[in-house]
C-alpha cells in the first residue's frame, strides 16, 4: 500500500470523479484507476463504484474514508518534522532507456555521490512505456528517454529537454564504411545489424529510415549500452543518438566510431522527467542540477 493510493482516493471523493481527481492531480484517468483498483485488491473491498457514467466513491470506500484521511495527515506531519534528512537516506530510483549514460547520467551520478555521504541509487533498464508507467505509480523517480520529433509526453509528467542530436551510425573503427565520411542506408541495409527492440524510439527511427526492409542480417536488443558491446564485437552496425555514444568508453579506447547518414536530418532529444509534485527531495532536486549542468557541458562543446 502506498499513501498516494489513498490521496488518490479523497481525491476522487473531493472532485467527484475520476476524470477531475486526474486533471487536478496532473497524473492519467488511467494511472489512477490503476492505482485504485491494487488498492482494492490489497484491501480486499470495493473502494470505487464503476458506471458509464463515471466512478464515485463506494459505499464501503465511504466506511474507510476517515481512516484513510488520518493516515494521510499523520503522513503529512510526519514529512513535515523530519524534512529533508530522512529523504536522503531513501535510494533514488532512476529509470533508462540506457541513453547517454557516459555523457550525462555516470557523470551526474559522480557529483552526487560527491554531494551525499549517503543513500543509494538503482539505475533501471527499461522501455519508455515501463518508465511513463513508473513515474505514474510513483515506482520511479526520474526517467531518462529519448523522443523523435511529434512524441508527446503522458500528462501529468514534467518534461525537461536535456539535449539533442542525430541519430548517426555506430561501427567498429576497423570497419570498411569508417574510412568514409558518411554512410549511407544502402550501405547500411547491406550490414549485418544490431537492433533495438520494439518499444524503444531507435527501434521505430530504423523501421522509418529503411523503409521497413530491415537488413538481412538483424540482431535485436535492449539498450544502446547492449547496443554498443555487440558492435564492438564485430556482430554489426547500429543506429543511436550521437549523444548516447560520443563520451563511450569504447570510443575513447578506439573501438567504436560513428558517421553521420547521408540524407538524414532527424532530430532526436534526451528528456528528463518527473512527475508533478510540490516536494522534491533534495537528493532528487541535486541530481536533476547535476544532469542539467553537464547538459550545459556538453553543448558548449559542440559549439567550440
Amino acid at each position: 500500500m502506498r499513501i498516494e493510493q489513498l490521496e488518490y482516493l479523497v481525491a476522487v471523493t473531493a472532485h467527484g470523479s475520476l476524470r477531475r481527481a486526474s486533471e487536478a492531480m496532473n497524473i492519467s484517468q488511467q494511472a489512477l484507476s490503476e492505482a485504485i483498483t491494487k488498492l482494492e485488491r490489497e484491501l480486499g473491498t470495493t473502494l470505487l463504484d464503476r458506471r458509464r457514467t463515471g466512478s464515485r466513491i463506494s459505499r464501503e470506500g465511504l466506511d474507510l474514508l476517515q481512516n484513510m484521511t488520518e493516515v494521510i495527515e499523520a503522513v503529512g506531519k510526519l514529512r513535515q518534522v523530519a524534512g529533508d534528512q530522512a529523504v536522503r537516506m531513501r535510494e533514488l530510483r532512476i529509470g533508462t532507456v540506457n541513453t547517454a549514460s557516459s555523457t550525462l547520467l555516470a557523470p551526474a551520478l559522480l557529483d552526487l555521490r560527491v554531494r551525499y555521504a549517503s543513500g543509494g541509487v538503482e539505475v533501471i533498464n527499461a522501455q519508455q512505456s515501463e518508465i511513463h508507467q513508473g513515474l505514474a505509480e510513483g515506482t520511479l523517480d526520474l526517467g531518462l528517454i529519448n523522443v523523435l520529433p511529434g512524441d508527446d509526453v503522458p500528462i501529468g509528467l514534467v518534461s525537461t529537454e536535456l539535449i539533442h542530436g542525430q541519430p548517426v551510425a555506430c561501427l567498429r573503427t576497423d570497419h570498411p564504411l569508417a574510412a568514409g565520411d558518411q554512410v549511407t542506408v544502402a550501405h547500411l541495409r547491406d550490414e549485418p545489424f544490431v537492433a533495438m527492440r520494439p518499444g524503444y524510439v531507435m527501434h521505430r527511427f530504423a523501421h522509418r529510415l529503411f523503409a521497413g526492409t530491415m537488413p538481412a542480417t538483424t540482431y535485436a536488443t535492449d539498450g544502446a549500452e547492449m547496443g554498443k558491446a555487440m558492435v564492438a564485437e564485430g556482430l554489426g552496425i547500429s543506429i543511436l543518438p550521437d549523444y548516447s555514444i560520443c563520451a563511450d568508453p569504447l570510443v575513447r579506447a578506439g573501438v567504436i566510431t560513428t558517421r553521420p547518414i547521408r540524407g538524414d536530418d532527424t532530430i532526436v532529444s534526451l528528456l528528463m522527467l518527473r512527475r508533478k509534485a510540490e516536494h522534491v527531495p533534495s537528493q532528487l532536486r541535486d541530481f536533476q542540477v547535476a544532469l542539467m549542468r553537464h547538459a550545459g557541458l556538453y553543448r558548449r562543446t559542440l559549439s567550440t
